[in-house]
C-alpha cells in the first residue's frame, strides 16, 4: 500500500508533509460573512505564498510571520470547511484517492499547475490587494 492510501492518522511527519500537493489554495485569504459565518475564498495570497510554486516560501517558520496560519491536523482537515475540494487531505479523509495530476500519482509537480489546480496565474499579492471584500472569487476551489 502507498502510504497516501492510508488513513491520514496513520502517517508520519515526512508523508503528511508529503501528501501536500503544492496548489497553495489553502493560502488565499478568505472572508467570513458576520450575519450568516459563510465563508467565501478571495484571490489574494498570503504574503508568503509563492504563487509561482504554490509553496509557502518561510514554511517552517510561517507562524512567527503570520500567527494565524491554520497548523493542519488529522482532527483539523475534518473541521476546517474552507479546505479547497481537491485538497489530498480533504480527499483522503473522505476515503477518496488523489486525482491523476497530484505529483505522488503523475510523478510530476507541475501537473497540479497544468491541470489548472493551483493558485498560478489568478492571484494577486497580499501587499497589492486592498479590501479582501474586493476580491472575491466565484470560482469552487
Amino acid at each position: 500500500m502507498n502510504f497516501w492510501e492510508k488513513p491520514l492518522e496513520d502517517l508520519n511527519r515526512t508523508e503528511w508533509e508529503a501528501l501536500c500537493d503544492g496548489c497553495g489554495k489553502c493560502c488565499l485569504h478568505k472572508v467570513e460573512d458576520e450575519d450568516t459565518g459563510n465563508i467565501y475564498p478571495t484571490n489574494v495570497a498570503c504574503r508568503l505564498l509563492d504563487r509561482d510554486t504554490g509553496r509557502c516560501s518561510n514554511y517552517r517558520s510561517r507562524r512567527s510571520f503570520v500567527p494565524d496560519c491554520v497548523r493542519l491536523t488529522p482532527e483539523a482537515v475534518a473541521q476546517i470547511v474552507w479546505l479547497p475540494r481537491t485538497c489530498a487531505y480533504r480527499l483522503r479523509a473522505d476515503g477518496d484517492p488523489l486525482p491523476d495530476w497530484h505529483y505522488l500519482i503523475s510523478g510530476d509537480r507541475e501537473a497540479v499547475h497544468r491541470a489548472g489546480e493551483s493558485v498560478r496565474g489568478w492571484t494577486v499579492a497580499e501587499v497589492e490587494a486592498g479590501d479582501l471584500e474586493n476580491h472575491l472569487v466565484d470560482r469552487e476551489l
